[in-house]
């Protein structure tokens, strides 16, 4: 088979029929009459009693919730007169004269757009979901509430200094001026809904906490290893040392890039007036020793299901961030793209802003446009008028599992038990009684053995040490107290944060930094989760800094639980921000990140093991070398990457099946389709579909359809494995006993087969009319009623399937969950933007769904076209062409 097949290249500038939508008019909507009434029909068709109470809330209920965007709003106070444009997409830019005024109407808006979301993170971030939907919630609740988001942020609002407190005060006010004038339904269709298994529900006043216990959920959605660790100690049961290590190899040097190759030395010195300005009085170091009538479904994982209500941990979670110097650009200044990956979600985690002081200067420093969090003051990820800047998951080991030896109500500690912490947590259940659980902790934190399947199954049979060399505690050198010492073993849970810590005043650093050294001095309040951050500026610097706070270990690595009653396995601490990796105007003139490993093995510190393995990281580096080599660097370039779908380990496969043919006519057909294929994961392609299932039959061949399976989480991590198994036939992985497989060339046939077969049953016996898009469709779901188990009430709410292309491991990353049963996309580019320095007016972006949380609102799927498609709208930021592209233009005026 040629080499060609695979030399597409999708870093080329637009085609004419490929420009930006948003130069578009503005597509025709579908009347809100004729959308109630699809619904209101398949609600009706459910012929039952809730159905038709369902169909009288909607049309009685659905527009009662939707916003007033147009005409002047009196609220009670405002000092001065806010303007809120709105474009076509419902996108607010909100212009005031205090950066109190602004912050209060960025709250007011919110609540306009989004309250039932900002409601739901609350009741998820504080454990009280059981108040909202009854006792099926409970153990999600109790995990929750073990670990103490809420608890933790409580003590940081309490730490934030003045001026940073009063941003978060000002906004939650403005929260509160909507809901003081709205109630129930008039805030949002849920409530109706709510209402008719939980009639009690009254809406709490919104306060700096709620928002600032959302950043801990978006640190346990990025939270890097745990998986990973919890997977390796439950493997150490079944499998040796050896074989873990094959599963869990080395990151790939020699394959793929390190995103800092050479540190940075002489960088801007972090700004001091930032960090004073910003400062808290949250230490940073390590903690001191001392009746519903919806039929909600009970959790299985509480883990899993905590991140399924965050927006996922797993497959495809990450993102893509690069940076371009201007001596490469067309402009002459810096272009900078990025996409972070989290799970899907109806509405999108992201609400798109823009934050505008009338007057910029020191009494009003906002001047700043980007992608923010419904129910968190500021901007996340964006630009001001000075620099922009992006995130990426930075994957760094921030979290630990340790092995505790309990007694009672003591455990062991350097030979001795000392007294466990606890606490009493209640939780209010709708529709039940109170129930009250006891929370204990050791120095290390919280003990969660006993609230999940998997922590219980570790503390059932521990090993610790590292992923090369585990052992059960007695056989590891002496037990806890002894190896005869009483008790028994649970599992507690170290992560950075569960302190306290500084980021919700790195937020409004970010938005009003003007160079890289306010840039840097924002990046070291940044401590949770940790993070890439790239950076670019209208002086045509480009730079890279890892924040977060990141333990130095003592005996252990982290990749295996660690035994806890032996402090030579604490944290010692944390790496100083001074010696984090920095990269400033590199000679290469980018920067790429994709969660890959930050740099190679010389770094003094550890930072972790289960970093990205790289195949985005390398693939963005390809496509970003074969643009500058065809001349200057565009936005369409970087567009065009963002739209790439290679898929690295179908190209290898392809590779390999070329060398062999099978006697079965259809399954020869099939392997034929990657002759002609050019290895993107196109959502109209036959040989992407085939290579998809194929890969999907051959993992699960390898690795999970065994009598001790192996996970198949990380589908990157398995493209290495299995790279290294497709040069080594006499691997004894080749050989399964339980499918009566023996040999590489074997298992390669039946996997190819049962490809076939398998494509046969979900879309056709004919290969030309297979699809990848279909079978990798995405359907949009609401979190909370969109889960309900009842089928007209899920339909209110969620939409779709939407067939699209990418893949888990892919630039254009949709995640799929190999060995699942389904390739459905569960995580997706959450957004994508690309900021033009020389113009930002050029610069362009686009989320998932809309800017509207309400269902049947023009603006709460308005965007997932564009997505769909991988296009962009223009992103307009001079105030003059805001003005001029507004739809709606709302006066919020103080009330007399």
């Amino acid at each position: 088979m040629s080499d060609t097949a695979y030399d597409h290249d999708p870093a080329t500038p637009a085609e004419p029929g490929d420009q930006i939508p948003g130069e578009k008019h503005a597509k025709p909507r579908r009347s809100l009459g004729r959308r109630i009434g699809i619904i209101a029909f398949s609600v009706v068709a459910g012929l039952t009693a809730v159905a038709l109470v369902l169909a009288g809330v909607v049309v009685f209920t659905i527009q009662r919730s939707f916003p007033q965007l147009d005409g002047t709003i009196a609220v009670a106070g405002l000092g001065d007169d806010v303007t809120v444009y709105r474009d076509v997409q419902g996108i607010p830019t909100i212009v005031a004269d205090s950066t109190h005024d602004l912050f209060y109407a960025q709250g007011y808006v919110h609540a306009q757009d989004r309250f039932w979301e900002m409601d739901f993170r609350r009741h998820v971030t504080s454990g009280r979901l059981s108040e909202l939907f009854g006792a099926s919630q409970l153990p999600t609740d109790e995990f929750l509430r073990t670990l103490g988001w809420r608890r933790v942020a409580e003590e940081e609002v309490a730490a934030l200094d003045p001026v940073t407190r009063s941003y978060y005060d000002d906004y939650a006010e403005g929260v509160n001026a909507y809901l003081a004038d709205h109630q129930g339904a008039a805030v949002s269709l849920e409530y109706a809904i709510l209402g008719l298994q939980n009639p009690g529900y009254e809406i709490e006043p919104w306060t700096a906490a709620d928002s600032v216990a959302w950043l801990k959920a978006m640190a346990w959605d990025l939270r890097s290893n745990v998986e990973e660790e919890t997977e390796r100690a439950l493997l150490a049961q079944t499998l040796t040392p050896a074989q873990i290590a094959e599963l869990y190899p080395a990151y790939p040097y020699d394959l793929n890039p390190v995103i800092v190759p050479q540190l940075t030395t002489d960088a801007p010195a972090p700004s001091s007036a930032v960090t004073t300005s910003y400062r808290t009085d949250a230490g940073d170091a390590p903690a001191p020793e001392a009746s519903a009538s919806i039929a909600w479904t009970e959790v299985g994982s509480v883990v899993e299901a905590a991140s399924a209500l965050l927006g996922g941990v797993g497959e495809g979670i990450g993102s893509n961030s690069w940076v371009v110097s201007g001596s490469l650009t067309e402009s002459g200044l810096p272009l900078l793209s990025n996409d972070p990956h989290l799970g899907a979600a109806l509405p999108s985690v992201w609400h798109q802003v823009g934050l505008r002081c009338r007057t910029v200067g020191s009494a009003c420093p906002f001047d700043v446009a980007g992608f923010g969090f419904s129910g968190v003051p500021g901007v996340i990820i964006g630009h001001n008028a000075d620099i922009a800047w992006g995130f990426t998951n930075l994957t760094a080991d921030v979290t630990d599992l340790y092995i505790e030896k309990v007694d009672g109500d003591s455990y062991w500690r350097d030979g001795e038990l000392v007294p466990l912490q606890t606490r009493t947590e209640t939780f209010h259940v709708a529709g039940g009684d109170d129930v009250t659980i006891e929370v204990r902790s050791t120095v290390h934190g919280p003990i969660v053995s006993g609230l999940t399947g998997d922590f219980t199954a570790i503390a059932d049979d521990p090993y610790v040490g590292s992923k090369d060399e585990a052992a059960r505690p007695d056989d590891a050198g002496g037990g806890a107290g002894g190896s005869d010492s009483s008790g028994e073993y649970a599992v507690s849970l170290r992560w950075t944060a569960l302190d306290a810590g500084s980021t919700a005043a790195a937020i409004f650093a970010l938005n009003t930094a003007h160079d890289f050294a306010d840039f840097r001095a924002a990046a070291s309040l940044f401590d949770v989760p940790a993070q890439n951050l790239i950076y670019a500026d209208t002086q045509g610097n480009i730079g890279y800094q890892a924040p977060g706070k990141l333990p130095i270990r003592g005996a252990g690595d982290g990749t295996m639980p660690q035994p806890g009653w032996d402090p030579a396995y604490d944290w010692t601490g944390y790496i100083p921000f001074e010696e984090l990796p920095v990269s400033y105007n590199p000679a290469s003139g980018y920067i790429v990140t994709a969660n890959n490993r930050l740099v190679d093995e010389t770094y003094p510190y550890f930072l972790g093991s289960d970093f990205d393995y790289g195949f985005r990281a390398a693939r963005i580096t390809d496509l970003l070398q074969r643009a500058i080599a065809k001349g200057k660097v565009t936005a369409d370039d970087m567009a065009a990457i963002q739209r790439d779908q290679q898929f690295w380990m179908g190209k290898r496969l392809a590779g390999v099946y070329a060398d062999i043919t099978v006697d079965d006519a259809g399954v020869q057909r099939a392997l034929d389709l990657f002759d002609s294929w050019d290895a993107q994961n196109s959502p109209d392609s036959a040989a992407a579909a085939y290579a998809n299932v194929l890969w999907d039959e051959l993992a699960q061949d390898l690795f999970s359809r065994r009598a001790d399976p192996a996970p198949l989480s990380d589908q990157a991590r398995l493209f290495v494995v299995v790279d290294d198994l497709l040069d080594d036939p006499a691997s004894p992985w080749w050989t399964n006993s339980q499918l009566d497989v023996a040999g590489q060339r074997a298992m390669l046939e039946r996997a190819a087969t049962d490809a076939y077969t398998r494509l046969v049953g979900l879309q056709s016996d004919n290969p030309d009319a297979w699809n990848w898009g279909s079978l990798h469709a995405i359907t949009l779901t609401n979190s909370t009623f969109g889960e309900s188990g009842i089928a007209p009430i899920e339909a209110l709410f969620n939409r779709g399937p939407f067939a699209v292309g990418g893949g888990s491991a892919v630039v254009d990353a949709t995640g799929w969950y190999v060995g699942s049963g389904s390739f459905a996309t569960q995580t997706v580019p959450s957004m994508r933007m690309t900021v033009d320095l020389s113009d930002f007016d050029a610069s362009r972006w686009n989320h998932l769904t809309g800017t509207s949380g309400h269902a049947f609102h023009p603006n709460y799927l308005d965007q997932v076209d564009d997505w769909q498609h991988l296009q962009h709208t223009r992103w307009l930021f001079t105030l003059d062409k805001v003005k001029d592209a507004a739809t709606d233009t709302l006066i919020l005026t103080p009330a007399s």
